[in-house]
């Protein structure tokens, strides 16, 4: 782990990342791809720290002119291990609710349950939307695929537990890795979970994988280390492409796209990332209700 002094936190869309590189551990993390240049030159398990990050964050909430929703977690978890001690999700967390602002912040740690309080109180001005990543309902293989964070298992009880709090959620349903957790028992049971979370929605973005340049030499490092043969299939079928979509990938899709529908969460990413961007405002003891049964 090592610390830097940032020039600026937020990007022009009011998107942020507090740390660069992660330590889930993740087989197919993209963020590995040299096109990120993300730890150049140190191991990306070698944690960057923004450590100026909330004294950035407040500067850039208080010149903005309009409240707006501010995003975490696209490219770096904002709870890895390090955050347990150095704290700066939950900094920023506060000033984000100090200043009136909503927040829209994916994670696959439960960890984030430490800071129920801050969310509750964002959710209850404005919009706090939690997403949670799940590729693997097979807890077993879940820890190989994730083996740094808590299992499936355990995200759907923080699923449950942000239900039971009123405060939206959404599920990032990929990855989904060709002859790996490509199984209609795997989408079904994922979709269960979600189901009994009452989740607004599901992003996926075609059923498959995407592989670049350093990610793509990982996680072949993994195939051959946790599924001995799978490699030269790939290579077979795929080659160096970047998309890897899986076999059934149109049956799994319609799979999804019915279940959504029956259930009432959402399936379409872009009705999803609108909702998730669009600011609101509550007045005074006004409670969200939740957009279940669209």
């Amino acid at each position: 782990m090592h610390n830097i002094t940032a020039k600026s936190i937020l990007s022009p869309k009011n998107g942020m990342n507090l740390y660069r590189g992660c330590t889930h551990g993740c087989i197919y993390c993209d963020a590995r791809s040299t096109c990120y240049q993300v730890n150049v030159g140190r191991p990306f398990e070698d944690i960057e720290v923004k450590i100026n990050a909330p004294e950035l964050l407040e500067q850039a909430l208080r010149r903005k002119r309009k409240k707006c929703m501010i995003g975490t977690g696209a490219m770096s978890d904002p709870y890895l291990h390090a955050e347990k001690e150095l704290r700066l999700t939950r900094k920023c967390l506060e000033l984000i609710e100090h200043y009136g602002y909503g927040v829209a912040i994916q994670t696959k740690s439960d960890l984030i349950l430490r800071d129920l309080d801050i969310l509750k109180k964002i959710n209850a001005q404005t919009k706090c939307v939690v997403q949670i990543t799940m590729t693997t309902y097979d807890d077993e293989l879940c820890k190989i695929v994730e083996p740094h964070v808590c299992p499936t298992s355990r995200r759907a009880e923080v699923l449950n537990i942000l239900r039971d709090e009123g405060i939206p959620t959404v599920c990032w349903m990929t990855p989904i890795l060709p002859f790996i957790n490509d199984t209609e028992e795997n989408i079904r049971g994922i979709l269960e979970l979600c189901k009994e979370a009452k989740c607004y929605g599901i992003i996926q973005f075609g059923i498959g994988l995407t592989l670049r340049d350093g990610d793509r030499q990982y996680y072949y490092q993994k195939l051959d280390q946790h599924f001995p043969g799978l490699r030269g299939h790939y290579e077979k079928m795929y080659g160096n492409s970047y998309e890897l979509p899986v076999p059934q990938a149109g049956k799994l899709l319609q799979i999804v796209r019915e279940e959504c529908r029956n259930s009432g969460m959402e399936y379409d990413s872009g009705r999803i990332f609108c909702y998730m961007n669009q600011f609101e405002e509550k007045g005074c003891g006004q409670q969200m209700t939740l957009p279940y049964g669209k």
